[in-house]
């Protein structure tokens, strides 16, 4: 019973962290594993089992060793609990596991789909998939080092948060530019007068490029002389060829999952507006396509990027650690990426709020 009065404390904790109230099924979510959408913030009722198990199991030759005659098959603990297990997930395979991943597992995906099975409107579940989807939540694996960028204010944990499990962001305002802004605060990352767009596409754009420099790779932004059809210039090229004796060209897109106009697409496939988003753009470059190897990067405000983003930034951090010798070079990438989309989204709802000047 100590186990649900603990889960208790802590769901209370990420409240107050957070600054959020969540509901029973936010708080569900919020105890997933990052992977599945989730904060990674585990309860302990549901790891229990699963470690209790997996630790016997894995100990078997050392007790059998200790114990001489005596078998794990004999400890009413372990048997009871095998059946506990079996009842809810399944006969057990021959011989038992003892990894705690082969325990977990199952629990996790019911949990999973009694979250899903919450959802009501297109919105909630745009925000799951994309918060399940791979990259979504690397900001929460970066380390908080401010000196490098990676340390997000109390405020954008606050709607980084809020945006992963859907919460409620603010009151529903009118936007500087005079649209209406929902609780979901949708307005602010969409409208086309905030300020924090353009700076969120230059900070994004110069991730794209110090990961291509330090790949050694000689890169420009905004190459003079290579204009889409509408006199537009990319994000950036590299001044040697890439791969296939082409040099690469890429320009960097910022989308909301849950804009009215991507918000269907969202609920049913995680990166679909990335997706979208990215075809847009390729189909605007075609006229490069003979000379240089276009790839966009879209970004979606939930996290999710494209994939011919995601295989580009690879190449690009493998590269990277290549020359480092830092095999977690590509994690990095996608956690300074990550970490820049979440901090601009804060930035961008602040910039939808009336500041009254005048002295009282």
């Amino acid at each position: 019973p100590a186990l649900s009065v603990f889960d208790g404390l802590l769901r209370k904790a990420i409240e107050h962290i957070t600054n959020s109230s969540l509901t029973d099924a936010q708080w569900l979510q919020a105890s997933l594993p990052i992977r599945d959408g989730g904060l990674g913030v585990r309860r302990v009722s549901s790891l229990a089992l699963p470690a209790f198990l997996a630790s016997a199991a894995s100990t078997v030759s050392l007790q059998d060793a200790i114990l001489a005659n005596c078998q794990l098959s004999d400890c009413p603990f372990f048997s009871q609990y095998c059946q506990n297990w079996s009842s809810a997930f399944g006969l057990l395979p021959d011989p038992i596991p003892s990894k705690q991943s082969f325990w977990d597992h199952p629990g996790v995906q019911l949990d999973r789909a009694t979250v899903e099975a919450s959802f009501t409107s297109p919105f909630h579940r745009a925000c799951f998939l994309a918060a399940a989807s791979r990259h979504s939540g690397d900001w929460l694996f970066a380390l908080p080092i401010a000196s490098c960028g990676l340390k997000l204010d109390d405020e954008a944990v606050r709607v980084s948060v809020g945006l992963r499990l859907g919460l409620k962001l603010c009151e529903p305002h009118q936007c500087q530019c005079g649209a209406q802004v929902d609780v979901h605060g949708l307005h602010s990352f969409v409208c086309k007068q905030a300020s924090g767009r353009s700076a969120r596409h230059h900070a994004l754009n110069d991730v794209v490029a110090r990961a291509f420099s330090a790949a050694g790779t000689p890169v420009t932004k905004e190459p003079a002389g290579l204009c889409r059809t509408d006199g537009k210039r990319p994000d950036g090229l590299s001044l040697i060829p890439w791969q296939a004796g082409k040099p690469v060209v890429w320009d960097v897109t910022v989308i909301c999952t849950t804009a009215v106009s991507y918000i269907d697409h969202s609920a049913r496939e995680a990166g679909a507006a990335a997706e979208i988003a990215a075809t847009r753009k390729t189909a605007k470059y075609s006229n490069l396509a003979a000379q240089y190897s276009f790839c966009p990067v879209a970004v979606e405000t939930h996290g999710p990027l494209n994939e011919e983003a995601r295989q580009l930034l690879c190449d690009v951090g493998r590269r990277v650690a290549a020359s480092s010798g830092d095999d977690r070079e590509v994690s990095f990438l996608f956690q300074r990426i990550s970490v820049v989309v979440q901090r601009f989204n804060s930035v961008l709802l602040h910039n939808s709020f009336l500041v009254d000047d005048q002295p009282e």
